[in-house]
């Protein structure tokens, strides 16, 4: 399989994340903002919805958007419910995650990251985003308190999906999670599985 995968983005990270947490070989290709590598990919049409990241199977076929690619590679495994309301309840954090934590952490943090959106740095937008992201990270915090793991008594693709951006909303995207305990105790088992890789790996 080959990966096209934007280095910086949590949405490719969380694909390369459950990738090695499941051993799998592929081959990445990095496509950064602003690289000779990402006009290229546009132009081959690599990238189906033109964004990365995106999964060239063996067979040809291509899958596009993180979570799509999570749920192809994690079936059979672990990582997805045997229990149908736990399944159910997996894919509910799946798509909160694309409908509405992405839109603000991920957000915030690529206002703050990336030059190309520097223009958007007013005040006002940061701190609408941080108090939208502060209500987002305690609504985790909540359904934390009570359970290791997002989704049923496992860890799942939810847990997976809302690490990517929630693990760097502090140092890229300038949240403060010391209200979060048991958000940040969640933080800490997935970094400590066996077969983790960090964002820059």
């Amino acid at each position: 399989m080959k990966l096209y995968s934007m280095p910086s983005s949590g949405n490719s990270y969380k694909v390369r994340l459950l990738m090695a947490l499941l051993g799998q070989s592929y081959d990445k290709i990095d496509v950064e903002y602003d690289t000779d590598a990402l006009a290229e990919a546009h132009e081959s049409g690599a990238l189906p919805f033109g964004r990365a990241p995106a999964l060239h199977l063996d067979d040809g076929r291509v899958l596009a958007e993180s979570n799509a690619i999570l749920t192809y590679l994690g079936e059979g495994s672990r990582f997805i419910p045997e229990d149908r309301f736990a399944r159910a309840q997996m894919l509910s954090w799946m798509f909160w995650e694309q409908n509405q934590h992405e839109g603000v952490i991920a957000v915030r943090a690529a206002i703050l990251c990336y030059p190309h959106r520097a223009h958007e740095r007013t005040q006002e937008t940061l701190d609408a985003l941080e108090v939208r992201g502060h209500v987002l990270l305690g609504i985790m915090e909540q359904r934390l308190e009570q359970a290791d793991w997002l989704a049923g008594d496992k860890m799942s693709l939810a847990d997976i999906c809302l690490y990517a951006y929630t693990h760097t909303a502090e140092t890229r995207g300038g949240y403060d999670l010391e209200p979060f305990p048991a958000l940040r105790r969640w933080l800490d088992r997935i970094a400590a599985l066996d077969g983790y890789v960090g964002l820059d790996a």
